[in-house]
């Protein structure tokens, strides 16, 4: 099988994925209900959707600049912003993949180093998820949704336990991993594990480490501040949003229902399995919310108004794309 022809395969495969899961998810909900939540939302709330978006990107953005800044690149974080809703823009009809690399080719233009580019888009894709993962456990931990979703059965008292042990390895890891003598061991168990997997899996793994190798002499310093903006924008400005999304919607759960729910579909989000993320979402709050007493068509009214962030987000794309000087691509020119 050709390049071409897999990467049409996987393209067909997150297609038929989305649907699947977008049939399943609007074949459990009455369309006449559905029509009355869209009626009954209370659209001053989307404003504030959209706003708790465009400030998650900026805060991810001021963090982009300074993983650039580590990796001698300067870009100024209003450039990074609009090339970060160009990818949204992108997104919206490429599979991940495709859009993060339109994303690095555009970064490339503004700073003439594409490894370095490539280095810290690595590095804070994996801070993302790392941080959102320490975030969702610590909050499941807490909160422990398995005593009401499941009251007194064993799921109840193993699930904070089971959250705990893997928070602890997690944040073992990752401080092992980022510093650089045991590092280095770790990366050499990862390859010496990876031998039985294909050459392409292990091309990839390899590739990736490498580049977090090259954060490794960066200081505890800078992985902290990494970790607080991304707590302090991408995880509760992710519950703000929810929060807000729900008040649209006429959603009513515990506030903290809204911390695990955004770190869960956070993660499951970074799975590449869908087009636009779309399906992941709404089969996730659809499946959640009606245990607290939602309304199946509210919860899918929900997912619509978090989806409109990411429509929002794509809008403020174009007109970045359009104009050009945000990204240093002309109108009339290809990328």
């Amino acid at each position: 099988m050709t390049e071409k022809s897999k990467k049409i395969l996987k393209l067909l495969i997150r297609v038929a994925v989305t649907s699947g899961l977008l049939v399943w998810v609007f074949r459990r909900i009455d369309v006449h209900q559905l029509g009355e939540a869209f009626k009954a939302a209370r659209w001053q709330f989307f404003i504030a959707v959209w706003a708790s978006v465009v400030t998650i990107y900026w805060i991810n953005s001021i963090k982009m600049r300074l993983i650039l800044k580590e990796q001698g690149c300067s870009l100024d974080t209003a450039r990074i912003f609009g090339v970060s809703a160009v990818t949204a823009l992108y997104s919206m009809v490429m599979p991940g993949m495709l859009s993060m690399g339109m994303k690095w080719y555009i970064l490339r233009k503004g700073t003439g180093k594409g490894i370095n580019v490539f280095s810290s888009m690595v590095y804070n894709q994996l801070s993302n998820l790392v941080f959102m993962m320490i975030f969702g456990l610590s909050v499941l931990i807490l909160v422990n949704p398995a005593s009401f979703i499941w009251p007194d059965t064993e799921v109840t008292y193993l699930l904070p336990v089971f959250c705990s042990i893997f928070l602890v390895i997690l944040v073992l890891f990752s401080l092992l991993l980022l510093r650089k003598k045991t590092g280095d061991i770790i990366i050499k168990a990862i390859n010496i594990l990876l031998k039985p997997f294909p050459v392409g899996i292990r091309h990839k793994v390899k590739e990736i480490l490498l580049q977090i190798t090259m954060f490794q002499l960066a200081g505890w310093r800078f992985h902290i501040v990494m970790f607080l903006i991304t707590i302090g924008g991408t995880s509760l400005g992710g519950v703000i949003m929810y929060i807000f999304a729900a008040k649209a919607a006429d959603v009513v759960v515990p506030l903290s229902t809204y911390a695990w729910l955004w770190a869960v579909i956070f993660i499951l989000q970074r799975v590449p399995i869908s087009i636009a993320n779309l399906g992941v979402r709404e089969a996730v709050l659809s499946s959640v919310l009606p245990i607290y007493g939602v309304a199946p068509s509210k919860a899918v009214m929900m997912s619509m108004v978090l989806f409109s962030a990411l429509v929002f987000m794509a809008v403020i794309g174009a007109f970045f794309n359009f104009c050009g000087f945000m990204t240093g691509v002309r109108p009339n020119e290809t990328v």
